[in-house]
């Protein structure tokens, strides 16, 4: 009977969604509106609209912040926003204005803490995989090490929500594929810029990870993110094709450019330790795609819960939060970008289950879930203005620096 009563809460929510966009057009907005409020549909820039409006759920009355992209117009373009490295973090005000977004939300679940591990660092790295500018940042962390909700049914860790050089947004998954080849012959490589490294591997760190330890990749098992850190590990430094240095400790500090740290774990940590200084070594990598036959321009981690207009099983319908969700219509040609607020009057959100019936009711045949709690915000950029506006009020009273998110550009 509970099932029953939420289900139909998803559908008032539904309603009201309905309602705010079918009578307030062109009329104020209802509820209170945050600071930096404006008018229901402003223009962000060509092909970018941003409105806000409330939705009447489970938990009680919440608000929301939209973001409606045409990618089907010239002058509109996505990307990763990051701040440069995997494992470094920043505002979404200040990743979106670094470069010179017009408009922009915070991105995946984070590896955020460490209190399982005393003395090991979080890396503040996302859990998914990640494609900025159409070049590789990443590939994702076993499922039992994510952090985060629990996955829907049939979800991963792979799962993604990108844009591909044809302009199109999809869902999909990106999985990693690489080897690593030495004077004994080749093993697969099964990591790169991670901060969590299946048990038993070899895992590569590039200078796109950044200055942060090494460490918490060898933390931790396929199941169960707070175990023990592996007491087997062993790591080589590759450059111009050759082993410069090893330690039987994972590392910290920049990886120079062309260079390449190999970490390794139990059995991984053993096959390193066959390698000598000087020793030719060869290591590739790259993602692939389960479904795309074109090359993605970027793509962000999270997971799926709508799908060819149809609600994942198996989504929760009982725990109320502040949310971001992206999502799309048109076959890929319009994207949706929602953030919840999350001021005191409507901190109590939404479940996954009204998200994705919310999503479905703006229009959007498939929508991917992105982090959210303190992490949830969108920003926008006012015409002739220096810097973007917050557009919702962080939950934490502040913004959460946070590793990626999606950004809008426009020309």
């Amino acid at each position: 009977m509970a099932r029953d009563r939420r289900q139909t809460a998803a559908g008032r929510s539904v309603l009201t969604v309905l309602t705010a966009f079918g009578v307030l057009a062109g009329a104020a907005l209802a509820g209170a509106a945050p600071a930096g409020a404006v008018p229901l549909g402003k223009r962000v820039a060509p092909g970018v609209t941003y409105r806000q409006f409330d939705i009447s759920a489970a938990a009680g009355e919440t608000h929301a912040h939209l973001l409606t992209v045409d990618l089907g117009n010239p002058h509109v373009r996505l990307d990763l926003l990051y701040p440069g490295t995997v494992a470094a973090r920043a505002t979404v005000s200040k990743l979106a204005d670094s470069v010179g977004a017009v408009a922009g939300v915070n991105g995946d679940f984070f590896n955020i803490t460490e209190t399982q591990h005393p003395g090991v660092e979080a890396t503040g790295a996302t859990v998914g995989p990640a494609i900025a500018g159409e070049q590789v940042l990443k590939a994702a962390v076993p499922t039992g090490q994510r952090f985060g909700p629990s996955l829907p049914p049939g979800t991963t860790t792979t799962d993604v929500f990108g844009v591909g050089t044809d302009r199109r947004a999809r869902m999909d998954r990106l999985t990693l594929t690489g080897s690593v080849t030495t004077p004994e012959g080749r093993f697969p490589l099964r990591g790169l810029n991670q901060y969590a490294l299946p048990e038993n591997s070899v895992g590569a760190f590039t200078s796109r990870w950044g200055s942060a330890s090494r460490m918490r990749a060898t933390c931790g098992t396929d199941t169960d993110r707070a175990a023990a850190c592996s007491t087997d590990t062993h790591e080589v430094t590759v450059e111009d094709g050759k082993v410069l240095s090893a330690s039987d400790t994972p590392g910290s500090g920049p990886v120079p450019a062309g260079a390449t740290v190999l970490v390794g774990r139990e059995e991984g940590a053993q096959q390193l330790r066959k390698l000598s200084v000087g020793d030719r070594v060869t290591v590739t990598h790259g993602l692939v795609a389960a479904t795309a036959k074109v090359p993605y321009t970027f793509a962000i981690g999270g997971y799926p819960v709508l799908r060819g207009g149809a609600p994942l099983s198996g989504l929760d319908d009982s725990v109320s939060a502040v949310r971001t969700v992206v999502g799309f219509a048109d076959d890929g040609h319009r994207m949706l970008l929602l953030a919840l607020d999350g001021a005191a009057a409507y901190r109590s959100g939404m479940t996954i289950a009204e998200e994705a019936a919310t999503m479905k009711a703006l229009g959007a045949s498939d929508a991917f879930n992105l982090d959210g709690g303190g992490s949830s915000e969108m920003v926008t950029r006012d015409a002739g203005a220096g810097a973007v506006t917050v557009r919702n009020h962080p939950s934490g009273g502040a913004e959460r620096p946070v590793p990626d998110g999606i950004g809008v550009f426009s020309s």
